[in-house]
């Protein structure tokens, strides 16, 4: 089986001039841990992750390992996510996305995913968005085909 079978091909995608605030909403009203960020051509320049927004916020290892968990202020930095809102998707997306393309083996897919430590990742066709895949997505498939044919 290929991602091609399973993918979602109606994804909603961004452009890198999207503020934040819509961006997150179109996430949070959607469910979408992940927002792929494409050109007017429709060619994938990177992706936007709540992982992102919240590791741009939030103290970074250092700064525990510096002055302790217990020094940390953690309500501020949660009153501070009004700072995000006026940035636009550019200023926090991954550039160097990993992807696969339609033609990809499902099984080479979950490897690819595992790898990059993702739970869903888009798929490209010539440099375009064509779609995106999740692990849900490759279980189900898998399962189903074993339930039909066992």
């Amino acid at each position: 089986m290929l991602v091609k079978d399973i993918m979602t091909r109606a994804t909603k995608s961004i452009r890198p001039d999207t503020r934040l605030q819509e961006a997150a909403a179109l996430m949070c009203l959607n469910r979408f841990t992940t927002l792929p960020i494409t050109d007017e051509n429709d060619k994938l320049i990177g992706i936007l992750a709540e992982r992102d927004v919240l590791s741009y916020l939030f103290p970074k290892v250092g700064e525990f390992m510096h002055s302790g968990a217990a020094k940390v202020d953690f309500e501020s930095y949660e009153l501070d996510y009004k700072k995000v809102l006026p940035l636009k998707a550019i200023d926090l997306m991954t550039k160097n996305v990993i992807s696969v393309s339609s033609e990809t083996p499902l099984l080479k897919a979950v490897a690819t995913m595992a790898k990059g430590n993702l739970r869903r990742i888009p798929v490209v066709d010539d440099g375009k968005l064509v779609g995106i895949v999740s692990l849900g997505d490759i279980h189900r498939a898998i399962f189903l085909k074993s339930f039909a044919s066992g």
